[in-house]
């Protein structure tokens, strides 16, 4: 049998910023109490959590990657098959537990968790779809923290169909081509033009599901009326949900990264409506409490509210700068925070001139408490 020819492979590892941060503290009070060497080296061993990930090359067009952890509450592995079709990508995962994270930062372990996933391909603006079916299996685990923490419905054992088409619309609205400097190579080549631009999103999402992850949408709450579609069959554990989202974004850059200090300071803002039904059905509550001269209603105004994402990076020196990304969200019902900031991340980026667009990246959530140095490519 032909041996399969190996494109890569890559060493990881994982850092566990708790362990880090409680290092250092033990560090930091050495003038108080003499350090153990051999319990110092334990505690840096014990921070990090090492695998191996190879992959595989099984044609021009498909490709195979394996990676295997040793994470001291045991192995864990993950395996993806990736196949390029006319228009299409095709992607087959499944992960041994699966690690996921919910909307507050929580980790959590999936015994087993297998997906198929088909996305068409398309230009920058334009229609495009997304076809996805998951399976999970076996009972989900809190991966380290509060074990009491309620189990997010949809990672329940089941079976999940879901579908989303979209239309993309880019706007270029100003472009500065001139003012570069001559015989100087831009540090990012995706970051070297000032520009005003806006992009938006409108699209469709529908799903259904069969099991015990369908009960995340017979989930009662006080602004119900102001869902989306959604269907739920007790007796057979099985649920429906259809609805419509939309996006709008705005990026202005000022510099073209090539000078020495402060050549790029870029503001990227991102307006969000998770849910169109919730939208416009706030909308109407709204519009009929105007007209019949009442008080708004708060649920039909925490219904229209989006969410903003806003992201800042500054040029500090040469290829470094600095960024923070931060989620803002809006809550009428709190008079005493209205708006306020869901989460923030703090990166610092090296840009990596002799690739062209390239850079290094480390980034910190105090919220998440994690954090992590990546390679990211072609990423403007």
């Amino acid at each position: 049998m032909k041996a399969l020819p190996i494109k890569s492979t890559t060493v990881l590892q994982q850092l566990d910023m708790q362990k880090f941060l409680s290092l250092f503290k033990e560090f930091a009070s050495d003038h108080l109490k003499q350090i153990s060497w051999h319990k110092t080296i334990n505690h840096f061993l014990g921070m990090f959590s090492w695998g191996l990930g190879t992959e595989f090359m099984l044609t021009l067009d498909s490709s195979l990657l394996v990676e295997m952890y040793n994470v001291k509450e045991g192995n864990r592995g993950k395996a993806i098959f990736h196949q390029k079709l006319p228009q299409h990508n095709l992607t087959l995962e499944t992960a041994w537990p699966g690690l996921f994270v919910d909307k507050n930062g929580t980790y959590w372990d999936v015994p087993l968790s297998l997906a198929i996933d088909l996305a068409s391909l398309s230009s920058d603006s334009g229609l495009s779809y997304h076809l996805c079916l998951q399976h999970s299996s076996g009972q989900p685990t809190h991966f380290g923290g509060d074990e009491t923490t309620e189990v997010p419905p949809s990672l329940l054992p089941g079976l999940c169909a879901k579908a989303d088409v979209s239309i993309k619309e880019n706007l270029n609205i100003w472009r500065k081509k001139e003012a570069k400097l001559r015989m100087v190579q831009p540090h990012d080549a995706f970051l070297s033009e000032p520009h005003i631009s806006a992009s938006g999103v409108i699209g469709a999402v529908a799903s259904v599901s069969l099991g015990d992850c369908s009960a995340r949408f017979c989930v009662e709450d006080g602004s119900k009326r102001f869902k989306a579609f959604r269907l739920f069959n007790h007796k057979h554990n099985l649920a429906a949900f259809a609805d419509l989202f939309a996006s709008v974004s705005y990026t202005a850059q000022h510099g073209n990264f090539q000078r020495l200090f402060l050549d790029l300071t870029r503001l990227n803002a991102g307006v969000d409506i998770p849910s169109g039904s919730a939208f416009f059905n706030g909308l109407a509550h709204l519009a009929h409490d105007l007209i019949n001269s009442r008080q708004p209603d708060l649920e039909a105004l925490n219904a229209i509210c989006p969410e903003l994402t806003v992201s800042l990076q500054q040029q500090i020196i040469e290829p470094i700068s600095f960024r923070v990304d931060s989620r803002i969200l809006f809550d009428p019902k709190d008079q005493d925070h209205v708006a306020r900031i869901d989460e923030s991340i703090f990166a610092i980026d090296w840009a990596l001139k002799v690739l062209g667009s390239a850079k290094a990246t480390a980034w910190y959530s105090p919220k998440r408490r994690e954090g992590m140095v990546e390679l990211r490519f072609f990423e403007s």
